[in-house]
């Protein structure tokens, strides 16, 4: 049971992401030297230059408040003014080269930011996102060199370190990898994140002993329920309860409320079978109101999939409560409250789930997911009124969401409203706009409604409809072909579509048994049974229709005896399908004398 503890990694582990750090705006530097300009020197005696200068700098302000609005090629327009005009305004290239790169133009962005480097090799944030520019373009030895001498520069800048971490190990180059950590330690000193960091270093390069090894190193000297919990569950991994539970303990000592040691602990008793201990401390956990609600969901969920199913029945009024305490920390949470919709939809309370899914969807009426997740339980809930009512007024909220309309048409087909279904697919038909998919699944879905209202000549032509957009839908062709088996039309043509069906699918139960069947009906009962018996090893058998079909092939063959196996299975799982059948094998047997 150890694989229920989620991973903890998300609760607050250090993220190692590459190029994220921020640069500060330019417009607001430009405007405070500006505004100390124009107090220092009186208008009147600035040069003409001077006022160059001012009109161009005003120029690249204007520029960057585009840029800001993401209107990159009007800043463009206005920079390649200024940088006509005053090609030595290094601040107009970094942003040029900015926008550039935001118009994905790699080319320009990589020059106009080497002009603004060449202009002013001191600053940052130019020769910074020159390197962004080579690591977009996947040019790792350029992006490197760049930030090794970013950090020749700037020793003290820590995220570039990480970053150069990052790139190394893209490049396969674990071993400076670990040197650039071990120089993040010599500048900054050790402390948690360099612990986790060399950590994750070394467990992704697989050497998982030396990394456990480095946090125990660490932890001799340094306090961190980080490291403490990691040390822990490294114990639960080896079935070690009781060191597990002793760097629990001292993290939670450290950081009372520190979640995954609290998470940690009580998955050793629960391991443990100390189930009044897990109940316990689990119930704080949940009912924590500051623990973010994710890490709960994640944890739930392992719970509900992963662990004994004799646990959730043997506790099933307990883990009610938890899942009850979660809502309560986090009412108006949409992951926690789909998470109890799922547990008391999974535990056979449909009525609970759908009373948290229907709360998902009122506080939260703009969201898709959250109407479609009280429509899906709906559906398997069989409460064909609700959920008629309520897709169809989820669609008058999502006019584009076509899937509404579809458990609305599935809704109303189980309640024999099949005109009802027709009008649902005349709307999908309206919006579809091109949506040949939507428009393949409406007509296949009036061909079938037309059909069980007796009008086959319309039924027909929507399949046709369908069929000009898919020529080869298997649903379609295996239904027209069906019902035209049915009237006794058009075996051929009927045979013919039919054929496309089992080329595609070949073990489709429901597609051997229309083409068999219209094989029989063109006094082919030989060629016919081959078909029949593949059927029967691909769920034919759950079949009454493939049954009794079958069983009439046999039947017509003079395998009576086996026919009449086949008939004694249709008659036991017949439950009115084909009103018939009894009447119809009582006679067969008459006439073959038995």
């Amino acid at each position: 049971m150890q694989d229920v503890l989620p991973d903890k990694s998300k609760w607050n582990y250090p993220e190692m992401n590459l190029l994220t750090m921020k640069e500060p705006r330019f417009a607001f530097t430009v405007a405070v030297v500006l505004s100390c300009v124009l107090l220092a020197v009186p208008a009147l005696s600035l040069s003409g230059q001077t006022e160059d200068k001012s009109f161009y700098e005003n120029q690249v302000i204007s520029a960057v408040e585009k840029y800001d609005a993401q209107d990159f090629s009007g800043a463009s327009d206005i920079l390649e003014k200024v940088i006509a005009g005053d090609p030595s305004n290094d601040a107009a290239h970094y942003y040029m080269g900015l926008a550039a790169f935001c118009l994905k133009d790699f080319a320009r962005a990589e020059s106009e930011l080497k002009a603004a480097v060449q202009l002013d090799s001191a600053n940052f944030w130019y020769r910074y996102r020159l390197a962004l520019v080579y690591s977009a373009t996947d040019r790792k030895e350029l992006t490197i060199a760049m930030y090794e001498d970013l950090l020749d520069d700037f020793p003290r800048k820590s995220d570039l370190y990480y970053s150069l971490i990052e790139l190394y190990l893209s490049d396969n180059q674990s071993d400076k990898a670990l040197e650039t950590l071990s120089q993040i330690e010599a500048v900054s000193g050790k402390n948690e994140a360099t612990a986790m960091t060399r950590f994750q270093l070394l467990s992704r390069l697989g050497k998982q002993e030396e990394a456990y090894a480095s946090l125990e190193e660490f932890n001799k000297e340094y306090s961190s329920p980080q490291v403490l919990t990691v040390l822990g569950d490294q114990q639960m991994s080896m079935y070690r309860d009781s060191a597990a539970l002793a760097f629990y303990d001292e993290a939670l000592d450290i950081s009372p409320g520190y979640a995954p040691a609290v998470l940690g602990k009580a998955e050793v008793f629960r391991v443990t079978r100390q189930y009044d201990s897990y109940f316990a401390v689990i119930g704080k956990f949940l009912s924590d109101d500051a623990i973010p609600a994710a890490g709960k969901c994640d944890y739930l969920n392992a719970i509900m999939q992963r662990s004994d199913p004799m646990f959730l029945k043997s506790f099933l009024p307990r883990v009610d409560t938890m899942i009850v305490n979660t809502v309560a920390a986090h009412p108006k949470d949409s992951t926690v409250l789909l998470t109890a919709g799922i547990y008391f939809f999974g535990t056979d309370r449909e009525e609970t789930a759908l009373e948290y899914l229907k709360d998902n969807m009122d506080i939260y009426p703009e969201s898709v997911a959250a109407a479609a997740n009280y429509m899906e339980v709906l559906m398997y809930s069989k409460d064909w009124d609700r959920l008629a009512a309520e897709s169809e007024a989820a669609y008058s909220k999502f006019p584009h969401e076509t899937a509404f309309l579809e458990l609305s048409s599935m809704a109303h087909y189980n309640k024999g409203e099949y005109g009802k279904v027709l009008d649902n697919c005349r709307t999908i038909l309206s919006a579809a706009d091109g949506d040949t998919l939507k428009m393949l699944t409406a007509y296949s879905t009036m061909g079938d409604m037309y059909h069980q209202l007796d009008e086959n000549s319309k039924a027909y032509k929507a399949y046709d409809k369908a069929l000009e957009i898919s020529g080869t839908y298997a649903p379609v062709l295996n239904n027209y072909a069906f019902y035209l088996s049915m009237e006794g039309k058009k075996l051929k043509k009927a045979a013919a579509m039919s054929r496309i069906t089992i080329e595609q699918e070949p073990d489709n139960p429901t597609y051997l048994d229309t083409y068999a069947w219209i094989l029989y009906l063109l006094d082919k009962p030989e060629e016919a049974k081959p078909y029949f018996k593949h059927a029967m090893l691909y769920g034919g058998k759950d079949s009454v229709v493939i049954l009794d079909h079958y069983a009439e092939v046999l039947y017509a063959l003079k395998e009576y005896d086996l026919a009449m196996v086949y008939w004694n299975q249709a008659i036991l799982k017949n439950n009115n399908e084909i009103p018939d059948l009894e009447q119809r094998v009582k006679e067969r047997k008459k006439a073959i004398g038995k």
